[in-house]
């Protein structure tokens, strides 16, 4: 069972253009949330759907993670989902915030869940 007052919400899955972000404050933190939609159009698939990072960069120290290209990557375990940081262009991956050129630039990768009403919400912890 969830506690309901440790969600935040941060708006709606239509106020996300798709393959996009935005960032939005959790708590203390700004979280960057990411709506990632197939070519056509399908948001139900497993690399699809509503995904949050930290937005701090660490490797540039910059909260500018929300703003970054979505993309797909191939690695030794299969492809990943990722976001390419606007500055130094180093991906994370979406799913577990792992740095693929460095671990040391990881990030945390947060809880997220999107209603049957579309209402985005981020688990502070």
């Amino acid at each position: 069972m969830t506690d309901a007052a440790s969600w935040t919400f941060v708006c709606h899955r239509d106020d996300i253009v798709p393959n996009t972000g935005v960032c939005a404050k959790v708590g203390d933190a700004q979280v960057a949330v990411f709506r990632v939609v197939a070519p056509n159009g399908d948001e139900g698939g497993p690399e699809n759907g509503i995904f949050a990072i930290d937005n701090f960069d660490v490797r540039s120290q910059a909260n500018v993670l929300s703003r970054g290209l979505i993309g797909e990557l191939s690695t030794e375990t299969g492809p990943a989902l990722v976001v390419a940081s606007p500055v130094y262009k180093n991906h994370l991956c979406l799913k577990t915030g792992r740095c693929l050129e460095d671990e040391a630039w990881s990030v945390k990768a947060w809880a997220v869940t999107c209603g049957d009403d579309g209402a985005i919400m981020v688990r502070a912890s």
